[in-house]
């Protein structure tokens, strides 16, 4: 389609020379926005109207406000209707992955797409399917039970999601154990210091000498003030937005603000440049000067630091 070709022109013209990793972030919601705005104009022009009111919504790092400069997708949407209409909206959430591939997002490898019948349902499927997840309590379901809290309505009906939260909030409050089972469902980070404090990159395969910077450094930021924002029924996604909602509660937060700021800053820095998607979270150790090396240990355990303080917080506060 022409205008996704336009699209894929406008990025390549505009996001390698965001100055800052907001400016980047508002580069991907205006190209994501234009795409999806595309999609329901080709729907409403082939297959009609949308037959009830709808969001779309964006998970991961998108939901987040943290895409580097090659991102992946993850989205859904909610519709307020009957079953019998998922059909339009998943044939909507095709031609949105069709756009998104076209200009340059790679389609996500587990399917969390709105193309999929897992990932577009009603109101009230949606309801139903986070109860699932949080009764089932397995590995798998926690964690597609994390993935969509951290969705953030692109375009349409916000408080259709809304809605869908007040769901899980309420499991929450009834069954407070579950949390110490999402607790656990990430509690675990590939190490990136080793005994002497040194960085910990990879030591064969094709990314030797390489540390990926999300999953080691990353992530403890990200799943700490993901389970805080469940626990205290917070509906802010962006990670800056919920640390700063959690200061007046937490007033160890603050330490951290200035320090999670930094990090985005780095990792925008050393990332910028990757060629591919599989390349974004990637960083060669060798590349690093002395004190960019010295800065992302301390990331890293401040990171660590964090994390350990919200289990403690979070199995304090489910005993009571």
């Amino acid at each position: 389609m022409k205008k996704w070709e336009e699209m894929m022109t406008w990025r390549m013209e505009n996001m390698p020379y965001a100055k800052t990793f907001a400016d980047l972030n508002r580069m991907h919601e205006q190209l994501m926005t234009m795409v999806v705005e595309q999609a329901i104009a080709w729907m409403n022009e082939k297959e009609g109207a949308p037959p009830v009111p709808f969001a779309f919504f964006v998970m991961g790092s998108a939901g987040r406000q943290e895409q580097a400069i090659w991102s992946d997708q993850d989205h859904g949407i909610v519709f307020d209707g009957e079953q019998k209409e998922q059909s339009y909206f998943q044939s909507l959430g095709e031609k949105i992955v069709k756009g998104m591939s076209a200009v340059g997002y790679q389609e996500c490898d587990g399917k969390v797409m709105a193309s999929e019948s897992m990932w577009t349902k009603s109101v009230q499927s949606w309801q139903q399917q986070v109860l699932d997840w949080l009764t089932e309590e397995s590995w798998q379901s926690l964690r597609h039970a994390s993935t969509f809290f951290d969705s953030r309505v692109l375009t349409g009906e916000k408080l259709l999601l809304e809605e869908v939260k007040q769901t899980f909030f309420s499991y929450v409050t009834q069954h407070p154990q579950v949390m110490l089972r999402l607790k656990d469902n990430v509690d675990f980070t590939p190490k990136g210091l080793g005994l002497f404090s040194q960085l910990l990159p990879k030591q064969s395969g094709e990314r030797t000498g390489q540390i990926n910077i999300k999953t080691t450094t990353m992530f403890p930021y990200i799943n700490a003030l993901r389970l805080l924002a469940i626990w205290n029924h917070r509906l802010e996604v962006p990670t800056m937005e919920r640390l700063s909602a959690m200061e007046s509660t937490y007033p160890f937060m603050k330490e951290y603000q200035p320090v999670l700021e930094s990090l985005f800053s780095f990792k925008w820095k050393l990332t910028r440049d990757a060629a591919t998607y599989e390349d974004v979270h990637y960083v060669s150790v060798d590349q690093l000067t002395k004190q960019e090396k010295q800065d992302w240990k301390q990331y890293i355990r401040k990171g660590t630091s964090l994390f350990e303080q919200t289990k403690k917080q979070i199995e304090k506060e489910c005993s009571q």
